[in-house]
């Protein structure tokens, strides 16, 4: 399986992040280790939605849905 994530800074709330993994939990302990050059000024980070896809091309599709306007504008009326 390959999840789409949702990841929102404790710090600051303003903060959000979107990526794609393998292994939720694993990454989100990665994002919060710093080991993100992207992430880590912000760190603690909470998990705030993930989805499961079968396959990789329907998840990096849905990752980049978010990435972009209408996306964002989506994730922030549906899901943060």
């Amino acid at each position: 399986m390959k999840y789409v994530y949702l990841l929102r800074s404790k710090a600051c709330p303003d903060q959000t992040y979107v990526g794609l993994t393998r292994d939720v939990h694993k990454r989100l302990a990665a994002h919060n280790e710093g080991q993100s050059s992207h992430t880590s000024k912000y760190t603690p980070w909470e998990l705030v939605a993930f989805f499961g896809f079968a396959e990789f091309g329907k998840a990096a599709a849905f990752e980049e849905y978010l990435k972009s306007g209408s996306g964002r504008a989506f994730a922030a009326k549906r899901l943060w």
